[in-house]
């Protein structure tokens, strides 16, 4: 169909005309100074993201994936220890782990806010457990005073995968402030994106900042002087100086997102295709908060934040019915709407980790997550006709669906 109305699932070209020329004067003048890894943008970039952060020290590296790979690795994480982690995850949360020589332990997920379960994490620490690494999934804080309790009483350290979740709060504290270690992503998809890789890692701890400064590296301080064994783990000058326009943006980026959010949950709840959590006693109260209508009937379940500021990376739905969010996803991309699977498998079922001798059935709510779990547009300079498009075509696609 050559008419369908296209509504992506990320649009990464719709900048305001004054951003760009900040991003523009901002490349001449990276492109003028000659100073291009690790100079004054960095330096500034990261005092920046101190303050927003509200933490004492953070360090600016090439990726996410190498914030978290650095981090365990300043916490001397190596072949024979265990880190706990969430199965439903991106595959860098396990990933750092395994390339580390070490085991991950994984732990099933709550049911309707996706983060892990603390009441299942107690069993999974062991004496070789070398750290506990909840992820802050989709923009929304794990429950971290239960998971940092249950470390601290068993002397874990705690390492934040924030990848997803700068600016969100629990508990009035942002995430990357609980754990002894925040590592956050700045990959393009994220709230705040980079025109490239580029990740951070977050500490209050001064020796563990040196140590990752130290790796970030090669392990080289100094220079050519190697105490440790780091790597390449440096985030460019110019990376620095494009986030640094961005990163003032940012709140009112998410208060746009969190307002493309509520107008998903009231249409859908209104239209009675979808309902709002009201299953966990943790999120009950918040559920009820949110409206009269969040224990409504409704074939989608509509994603709730369980208190504190989700900053609303993504927008995930749950769609039960064995195929049906597939069959639902197939429907939408007919018309012209973009979405996404995060994430149709869950660690302990990726084939590389097959050796730790995961089976179907281990993680129940994590799989149900894999199967269920629906991405829809979500990105701050959606139209209100693209909303109502997404809003009109999901509830006619599960009306289409219904078995």
């Amino acid at each position: 169909m050559t008419d369908v109305k296209r509504v992506p699932l990320l649009d990464l070209t719709r900048i305001e005309p004054a951003m760009t020329e900040q991003l523009e004067h901002a490349f001449r003048r990276v492109l003028s100074s000659g100073h291009y890894i690790l100079g004054k943008e960095v330096e500034a970039f990261e005092r920046e993201c101190a303050d927003y952060v509200g933490c004492r020290h953070a360090i600016a590296v090439s990726s996410g994936t190498d914030a978290l790979l650095v981090a365990l690795m300043a916490l001397g994480v190596g072949p024979g220890d265990e880190v706990v982690c969430p199965t439903y995850s991106f595959f860098a949360t396990a990933g750092v782990v395994w390339r580390l020589g070490a085991r991950p332990v994984f732990v099933d997920s709550r049911a309707r806010c996706f983060n892990m379960d603390p009441e299942k994490l107690a069993r999974a620490l062991t004496p070789r457990t070398k750290a506990v690494m909840p992820v802050h999934l989709f923009g929304q804080c794990a429950d971290m005073t239960h998971i940092c309790e249950i470390a601290k009483s068993r002397g874990v350290p705690v390492v934040e995968d924030a990848a997803q979740a700068l600016g969100a709060e629990h508990e009035g504290r942002r995430a990357g402030t609980f754990g002894v270690l925040g590592c956050f992503s700045f990959f393009p998809s994220k709230n705040l994106g980079a025109l490239g890789d580029a990740g951070l890692v977050t500490t209050n701890d001064a020796d563990l900042a040196e140590t990752v400064r130290v790796l970030r590296v090669h392990g080289g301080k100094p220079k050519y002087h190697h105490a440790m064994v780091g790597g390449n783990f440096r985030i460019d000058e110019l990376q620095a100086a494009l986030l640094r326009v961005k990163l003032p943006h940012l709140d009112a980026a998410t208060a746009r997102r969190s307002a493309n959010a509520d107008y998903y949950t009231r249409e859908l709840v209104g239209r009675g295709v979808a309902r709002l959590c009201a299953d966990e006693p943790r999120c009950g109260a918040t559920c009820r908060a949110r409206g009269a209508n969040a224990g409504a009937s409704g074939d989608i379940v509509l994603p709730n934040p369980c208190g504190g500021r989700h900053v609303t990376n993504q927008f995930v739905v749950a769609i039960s019915g064995e195929g049906r969010r597939d069959r639902v996803r197939r429907f939408l991309s007919d018309r012209g709407i973009g979405t996404e699977i995060y994430y149709p498998i869950p660690l302990h079922l990726q084939r590389c980790f097959s050796e730790l001798g995961h089976a179907v059935g281990d993680y129940p709510v994590a799989e149900r997550l894999a199967a269920e779990s629906l991405a829809l547009p979500i990105f701050p300079e959606l139209r209100r006709d693209e909303l109502d498009h997404v809003v009109s075509s999901l509830a006619e696609a599960m009306s289409a669906s219904r078995p």
